[in-house]
């Protein structure tokens, strides 16, 4: 295992010309997970400006206009494997069968709402939470395609998803971004991590041998669930990943891993190097799971921002070193954020800007 203090650190990065817009109001209290959250302490203070870029290749931002369409609302349950769609528009329709959805919550922006997803590729039945942007259901998009980001939590996220609470209010920021047209209305999709809240058995978004495959859950299971359900952004460039802390290994892991299936990515305050105990007597399986190798094999052409609190040396370090890495076709970019430390209160701060930086580099709303 990997000290604590590792786990707990990889940060947000920044273009080379980005600059992160003013940072939100701090919230109160951090969440409550065990590896990767931190303790209450005080938040650092202040807009972030870009430090340099470590990367393999120039990044391109591809935008687009609006969009709607709508699943039912009812108790939770599980998604089928979804029918591919014909034809060579820019937008898939739902292709079915559609899962039932409970409501999870009501924010300033729209519900969110939670469902079972019982995945027929993983064999991994786990809890999936989603948000529709306002526009999704306005008749006026009726035929409009949404990007996709999926979001992952800090901590060992078994039951839970920190992006769904209201201490990282990230939807109400899109929605409200999305109205001054500086971002895409995501369809955000916050699935958990783990099935144990037990450390000695995280999973890391990975398929150990012997254990649940949750990350062919996660790669497979969760995007045709989407596809099945709602209207989305014909292949790969309107799909993005994000996370916090554990929740930023596994977006940059499963981004390296998949670039058929995801463009973008932005791993805040994360680590690179898989150290679950699960791992014992697998080692060549941990090695093709550890981002730390991934980044330098040039064979992902996404899109990643990596950042890190500039409260703490050691993170600051973990991250350049890892950014440096990267190879072509790939772009890293990194970003410090000025006296960031690992708080919910200062990866708040910081969803105005990934926001942006993630709307630069994925498609927007298609229609035909």
């Amino acid at each position: 295992m990997q000290p604590q203090s590792f786990r707990f650190r990889a940060v947000l990065t920044g273009a080379t010309a980005f600059t992160l817009a003013a940072a939100l109001a701090a919230c109160g209290s951090t969440d409550g997970g065990n590896k990767g959250d931190s303790a209450k302490a005080g938040a650092g203070k202040g807009a972030a400006t870009a430090t340099g870029s470590s990367s393999a290749s120039a990044a391109s931002s591809a935008p687009g206009s609006s969009a709607p369409g709508s699943p039912t609302a009812g108790s939770t349950s599980a998604a089928a494997t979804p029918v591919p769609a014909a034809g060579s528009g820019k937008v898939l329709m739902p292709t079915g069968p559609q899962a039932a959805f409970g409501k999870a919550r009501d924010t300033a922006a729209g519900q969110i709402m939670m469902t079972t997803l019982a995945g027929p590729k993983s064999g991994v039945s786990g809890k999936v939470w989603v948000w529709l942007p306002p526009e999704y259901n306005d008749p006026k998009y009726a035929k409009t395609g949404f990007p996709v980001l999926t979001l992952y939590a800090g901590g060992q996220s078994a039951g839970y998803n920190t992006w769904t609470d209201n201490q990282l209010p990230i939807q109400e920021v899109d929605a409200d971004l999305a109205k001054q047209g500086k971002a895409h209305p995501f369809i955000m999709i916050m699935p958990v991590q783990n099935l144990d809240s037990n450390e000695a058995k995280a999973l890391e978004c990975a398929d150990i041998p012997g254990q649940p495959k949750i990350g062919t859950w996660m790669a497979e299971d969760i995007p045709d669930f989407v596809r099945a359900n709602f209207r989305t952004v014909k292949g790969r460039d309107g799909w993005g990943l994000m996370g916090a802390s554990t929740g930023a290994f596994c977006s940059a892991k499963l981004a390296l891993q998949h670039p058929d299936k995801f463009k973008a990515a932005v791993p805040i305050d994360g680590y690179f190097n898989p150290d679950s105990p699960l791992w014992k007597g697998y080692e060549n399986d941990r090695q093709a799971n550890s981002p730390d190798l991934l980044v330098a094999q040039g064979k992902a052409d996404v899109r990643i921002l990596a950042t890190a609190g500039g409260a703490n040396a050691y993170e600051m370090k973990l991250v350049k070193a890892w950014v440096a890495k990267a190879a072509a076709p790939l772009t890293v970019e990194y970003y410090e954020q000025p006296g960031g430390k690992h708080l919910t209160t200062d990866f708040k701060k910081m969803i105005p800007d990934t926001l942006q930086w993630l709307t630069k580099n994925l498609a927007g709303p298609q229609s035909d």
